[in-house]
Order: structure tokens, then sequence, then C-alpha cells
């Protein structure tokens, strides 16, 4: 079971982009994932007549490793770990550690 799934909203907890929140976007592999404005990098484009693209240099969001992020508990504004808990009928949810409660997803 992945801690961090597309759709919920991280923290990043080290490098260069220490504090900013965000979406995942995507995950690219088990170790890393895309977070909406996070690790942007500017990114050399040949023009592509057949498709219509121009060239220049754009903006590209880059993947980040997970260790890198946390998620964000929106009862305490703050990054928090997180862990799996047995329900009784079998399944597996996640929850905060700080304080027990079922992550939404």
């Amino acid at each position: 079971m992945n801690k961090i799934r597309k759709g919920d909203q991280v923290v990043v907890i080290a490098g260069r982009d220490k504090g900013k929140r965000g979406t995942v976007a995507l995950r690219v592999d088990d170790d890393h994932i895309v977070v909406e404005g996070v690790n942007v990098a500017k990114k050399h484009v040949k023009p592509n007549p057949l498709k219509g693209t121009t060239g220049g240099i754009v903006d590209k969001t880059m993947p980040i490793h997970q260790s890198n992020v946390a998620i964000y508990n929106p009862s305490t504004a703050k990054a928090d770990r997180v862990g799996v808990k047995l329900l009784a009928d079998g399944k597996k949810v996640r929850v905060y550690k700080s304080s027990g409660e079922e992550i939404k997803a």
C-alpha cells in the first residue's frame, strides 16, 4: 500500500522547495512522485511543425522522491506521517500518526 497517493495534499520537507505545498499529480514509479508547482525545471524544447508546437524554454515539473514529502494534515495545518490501520472487516486504511484519524482520499 502506497502511503502517498495521487491527489493527496503534501508538504515538501527537504530540498530546494522545502515548505512548499502541492497536490500529487502522478506516481512515476514506486519511489518518485510529481507534485504540482514543486521541483520545476526549465527545459529547452525544439519546435515540431507536425505537432504544431513552438520551440523555446518551457517550465516542466520534475519528479521528486517521496521521502522528501509528507502528507498535509488539514486539522493541524502541518505535515504529518502516515500509518496503516487494519479495520474489523479486514480492510487497510491510511491514518495520520499524530491523531490516528483516517485520511480522506
